[in-house]
């Protein structure tokens, strides 16, 4: 397959977690598309390239979704090989699954080339295993913030038995914490918040369903960041808190005009 795009994920955040496969694309793209939490130091794997800043955050000024997606298709049609390049993976909450279904309605062949997203990065960092015997039989990736403003069924969720990871969750902490307790999950449920994952400046702390609100705001917790709510939360079963932070130089992320 010769795409004539690439929706790339660029990890959460340190370059050392790209994939062969993204280090490879990047290397042979023309222009590269670039979202605003991507590290800089992946934009040297694509040196060669027309780099053009899409940046979509909550709660600033963003890029629009259908003029990004314009913006591919003539690139694609100037004969141009493209890399849509995206903090995490392209296809939890970032967005390509519409845009690869955007580009095939349009004619225009395009490959996803997976990365590692934030909340399993982050959940890592911490010692937190998102699955483990025992304690949590499965996992269920959700974001707090949906595109027609509705919460996500907290009710069911507290029933799930799985491990909670909340993408997008800050300005909902309240709102969240209320609906699961509301729901029956237990006050003292661990609760792990984790900010800016994989990074030199990664912060996490460690807080409980009930407390969890009080908690952030003593800790000034910030986007980006991932929450973890679960047994599991409470485990530290590899690494270390004072584990040396990444060998890198960590830029300021870019953020978007």
């Amino acid at each position: 397959m010769n795409p004539n795009v690439w929706l790339i994920g660029a990890g959460p955040g340190d370059p050392e977690l790209l994939t062969l496969k993204a280090v490879k694309a990047l290397g042979q793209a023309d222009v590269v598309l670039v979202d605003d939490l991507v590290n800089p130091l992946v934009l040297d794997y694509c040196a060669q390239a027309r780099l053009v800043y899409v940046g979509k955050r909550g709660g600033c000024r963003s890029t629009p979704q259908a003029f990004i997606q314009r913006l591919i298709l003539r690139y694609a049609r100037l004969g141009l090989r493209v890399a849509r390049l995206k903090g995490g993976d392209p296809c939890i909450f970032g967005r390509g699954g519409e845009e690869a279904q955007w580009l095939t309605d349009h004619g225009v062949s395009c490959e996803i080339i997976n990365g590692i997203t934030a909340g399993l990065a982050a959940a890592t960092a911490c010692g937190i295993p998102l699955t483990q015997r025992g304690m949590a039989q499965g996992v269920t990736l959700i974001t707090a913030h949906s595109q027609d403003g509705t919460m996500p069924d907290w009710t069911g969720l507290a029933r799930s038995g799985t491990t909670l990871v909340v993408y997008m969750g800050v300005a909902k902490l309240h709102d969240m914490s209320s609906q699961l307790l509301a729901a029956g999950m237990a006050a003292d449920t661990p609760v792990a918040m984790i900010e800016r994952a994989s990074l030199a400046s990664q912060r996490e702390c460690r807080s409980t369903l009930a407390a969890m609100t009080r908690d952030a705001a003593a800790f000034q917790l910030q986007s980006p960041a991932v929450l973890v709510i679960g047994r599991v939360a409470a485990c530290q079963v590899f690494g270390a808190a004072d584990a040396p932070v990444p060998a890198y130089a960590e830029p300021a992320l870019r953020l978007s005009a």
